[in-house]
């Protein structure tokens, strides 16, 4: 087989380069090791930035976004039995966040990708990638019973954290920086009204809890766990206890309850392999860096890195020039590395680490006044949460 870009991954990146890149006229072939029910019905989170938005609805893929996804124009965070409302909107110029689930972009892309008639090859096993550093690239693949080899002008590695594509390349490429947080978010999704128009962030002595909404009758919520605990610890009983102790306001709030269909723990860590490219192979998305939920930017990464990527393939097709090619790693870095700095901080902001004494309490009490007092401390966190101005190649 012969491509002009070979993609590894059918994630939200790997669908979304493959996708923008068709809008161009530019072959791919697009790989995944999981079944097309799998990837679509992995239940992963999604508030999605304006600019992810704008791609979404630029490039034709956002009809079912548009009519089903919940506009949020702030959030709340509640701490000392109170709430306080960042106002987007407000803070930002006018823009707002979009609550619409990771699984149901991939739908999106996915059925685009088909409809289209273009290669989406699914359940594809013992995928190498090599020759990265020559002028024609190739992918290896078995697909029932057949072994295939893709040769390619360039490849895509959009195949996650533990793919195939970055541990392809040679050792002392790359630089990794990577930490690993104390404690892990226990997840459920549950059959209940809204509990909040708005997500709730919430800090508590007993940690952290967060509110969130799936759709108007399914909610998602979360709680911080010790990384060792496993859904089995918590009995239903038990988790509505937790979150009605840590979401607690003066004025009595509660969740609003119903069944628990749903339950995980996901722990949390911050990763970056530098650069995002080696040869003619480009990492995007979880296959360069990871960030912790708290800040909402993994899909969103994903996106502007994969958006960056295609222009500067398109500038290749159309121009010859490598030279935004070259630039790829670095204009995507300058953006990762400020979505890690702002999830950190709201991490550590709304996290009690284990070992925390009450000085560290009291000190996160006072950033979290000082965030909600101060219309400048506001508005950089709006800034940030609505997301930055997308980077061009």
């Amino acid at each position: 087989m012969r491509t002009q870009v070979g993609i590894v991954g059918a994630g939200p990146a790997g669908l979304m380069l493959a996708h923008l890149l068709a809008r161009q006229d530019i072959d791919s072939v697009l790989l995944e090791t999981r079944s097309r029910k799998e990837i679509e019905e992995t239940i992963r989170a999604g508030v999605l930035e304006q600019g992810t938005v704008d791609v979404m609805v630029e490039s034709g893929v956002g009809a079912r976004l548009q009519r089903d996804g919940f506009l949020h124009g702030g959030i709340s965070l509640r701490f000392d039995g109170l709430d306080h409302r960042i106002d987007f909107p407000g803070l930002t110029g006018g823009k707002r966040v979009t609550v619409y689930a990771q699984h149901e972009v991939i739908k999106d892309l996915a059925k685009a990708r088909l409809d289209a008639g273009r290669p989406l090859l699914f359940e594809v096993k013992d995928v190498s990638v090599y020759d990265l550093a020559s002028d024609s690239p190739r992918i290896r693949f078995r697909q029932g019973g057949k072994v295939t080899e893709l040769e390619c002008d360039f490849v895509a590695g959009c195949d996650g954290t533990h793919g195939v594509c970055r541990r392809a390349i040679p050792g002392g490429v790359l630089r990794i920086f990577e930490r690993v947080y104390p404690f892990a978010w226990y997840g459920i999704l549950c059959e209940a009204p809204p509990s909040s128009e708005e997500l709730v962030y919430a800090l508590h002595e007993r940690g952290f809890a967060l509110v969130s909404t799936r759709s108007p009758d399914i909610q998602r919520m979360y709680l911080q766990v010790d990384p060792g605990d496993r859904v089995e610890n918590w009995s239903d009983e038990r988790t509505w206890s937790e979150l009605r102790a840590r979401l607690a306001t003066r004025e009595g709030w509660a969740p609003k309850e119903g069944p628990i269909f749903h339950k995980s723990v996901i722990g949390m860590r911050s990763f970056v392999a530098e650069p995002m490219h080696y040869g003619r192979l480009y990492l995007a998305g979880d296959a360069a860096h990871v960030v912790p939920p708290t800040g909402a930017k993994g899909l969103n990464l994903a996106i502007a890195d994969v958006r960056v990527l295609a222009e500067a393939l398109v500038a290749f097709y159309r121009s010859g020039s490598s030279e935004a090619l070259e630039h790829y790693s670095t204009v995507a870095l300058r953006r990762v590395w400020k979505a890690q700095r702002f999830s950190w901080w709201m991490t550590s902001m709304l996290h009690r680490f284990p070992g925390g004494d009450e000085f560290q309490y009291r000190v996160q009490l006072a950033e979290l006044d000082y965030v909600t007092s101060s219309a400048a401390a506001a508005a950089s966190l709006a800034e940030n949460y609505v997301g930055l101005p997308m980077e061009h190649a």
